[in-house]
Parts: C-alpha cells; sequence; structure tokens
C-alpha cells in the first residue's frame, strides 16, 4: 500500500525530468523523516571516529609542527562525501529489492528522474549532516585557517564529490538489486578512506602503497579540503591529483558523473534486464 502512494504521488506530478525529480525527491526526504536510523548512523560515525582517532590515536599519529585533529577533520569531511557510494548503492538495491524501481517504470514519468532525486535528497542530507562534524571539530580545536571565498569553495567540493559518487552508489545499487548483498558490499567501501591520506599522510608510504593511495580520489578529496581551509598544503612530489588537489578532485567528479550518471539511468530504464 505504501509503495502503491508512492508511485501515485509521482504520478501525478506534470511529467518532466525536474517535475518528476522533485517528486521522487521528496519521496526520500518522506522516507529518512520515517526511518532516520540509517542517516543518523552514517552522520554520527564521522563524529566517532574524529573522537577515536583524534584523542586515541593522535599522540602516535600527529605530524611534526601540525595538530593531527587538524589534519583530520578535513579528511573525515572526505570520507564522507565519498560515503556517497554506500547510501547510494543501498537506497537503489532497497528500491529495487522491495519493488518499488518496478512500480515508478510503469509510470509515464523521465527515467532520470528516479537516480536524480535520489541522488539529490542524498546531496541535500549530506549537506545537513555535515554540519555535526564541523561544529565538533571546531569543538576539538580544528580551524578554518584560508580565506571565506576559499572555505566556500571547500564545502562546495564537498558537496560535488558526494554528488558524484551518489551517482556511482545508485548505479551499483541497481545492479546488484539485493539489499542484503548492496549492505554486505557497502560496508566493504569502508577500506577506500583507509587507503587514502584521509586519515594519514602518504608520505611514509610504501612505494606501489603511497602510489594506490594518491591516485585514490579520496585523497585528492582530502588535499583539497586541507588545502581551501588553510590547514596543510598539498605536497609538491604526489601524483598529479593530490600535488593539484582542486584540480584532481574538478577532475575526478567529472569523470564520475559523466561514466555513471547515463549508466544509472540506463540500468533504471531497463529493470532486471
Amino acid at each position: 500500500m505504501t509503495q502503491t502512494r508512492e508511485a501515485t504521488a509521482v504520478h501525478t506530478v506534470t511529467s518532466t525530468p525536474l517535475a518528476d525529480g522533485c517528486a521522487v525527491l521528496g519521496r526520500h526526504l518522506q522516507r529518512i523523516k520515517a526511518a532516520p536510523g540509517v542517516l543518523i548512523l552514517t552522520q554520527t560515525m564521522p563524529i566517532t571516529m574524529l573522537l577515536f582517532f583524534g584523542y586515541v590515536f593522535g599522540s602516535a599519529l600527529a605530524m611534526p609542527g601540525q595538530e593531527y585533529r587538524a589534519f583530520l577533520v578535513p579528511g573525515l569531511l572526505a570520507a564522507t562525501a565519498a560515503n556517497g557510494i554506500m547510501t547510494g548503492m543501498f537506497q537503489s538495491a532497497q528500491d529495487c529489492h522491495r519493488g518499488v524501481m518496478d512500480r515508478f517504470r510503469t509510470l509515464p514519468m523521465s527515467r532520470t528522474a528516479v537516480p536524480l532525486g535520489q541522488t539529490a535528497a542524498d546531496l541535500l542530507t549530506t549537506a545537513i549532516g555535515m554540519v555535526p562534524l564541523i561544529l565538533v571539530g571546531l569543538a576539538v580545536g580544528w580551524r578554518i585557517e584560508g580565506g571565506p571565498s576559499a572555505a566556500l569553495g571547500g564545502f562546495g567540493l564537498l558537496l560535488l564529490f558526494r554528488f558524484a559518487t551518489s551517482w556511482l552508489g545508485c548505479w551499483l545499487g541497481l545492479l546488484i538489486r539485493n539489499e542484503e548483498a548492496a549492505g554486505q558490499l557497502g560496508s566493504a567501501t569502508f577500506i577506500l578512506p583507509l587507503l587514502s591520506s584521509a586519515y594519514i599522510p602518504t608520505d611514509n608510504l610504501p612505494g606501489l602503497l603511497r602510489t594506490v593511495a594518491e591516485w585514490n580520489p579520496i585523497s585528492a578529496m582530502a588535499a583539497a579540503t586541507r588545502d581551501l581551509f588553510g590547514n596543510a598544503a598539498p605536497s609538491a612530489d604526489a601524483a598529479w591529483p593530490t600535488a593539484h588537489p582542486v584540480a584532481g578532485t574538478l577532475a575526478w567528479s567529472a569523470a564520475l558523473l559523466m561514466v555513471f550518471v547515463p549508466l544509472a539511468v540506463r540500468r533504471h530504464a531497463r529493470g532486471g534486464e
């Protein structure tokens, strides 16, 4: 019955990509309001990691001349942006598993609307959900040392990267179509920030591991936020995306969007074929 009302609500909206996308956006926001557990968990995890890494491991991982928590907070913001893979995958797989996607495909609506509405809702909730992490970061000593325009650019870059990764997650969820499998695979994405500069600098990593970490898009995102927030300058001898992190993050985000937006839309239109 709930799924029928959801489908009917979308059907009553004028069938244009923007209007249909807004209807699906509203549906996702209502779902989050009715079951906020996943949102609370994903937004409190970075705060837990900030307190755990910052105080339990902080003295061991601190870099000379630099407070570790000032290094860690931008990395956690970058890791939060990358979590769009996990949330996008789980939400898409859940809707496929429960038949919601099949109901949407029976309606005269844009095929772009469903993945667009999902990723837009994720972007909105992420923008709001980053506020507690920022406040806790400020409380433990992190500061934005750069100018206001650079800081706004940093937050904008974080949201762009989150939007791009959520399209990747959306496509994966539509491909998997199983709620349990998506949950298990989503848990495995936790390793991605560990193979980056989100939590530790890559300078002292062994050769191959350092190369992998520096070409990880999360490393470029973390380095870009540190640079724009005035917390740390990018390493000049790192791989290109990390040495030029703003340009690297823009390039990674553009590549993800160009590849996975059409793939997700096509996969949604095809259904389980």
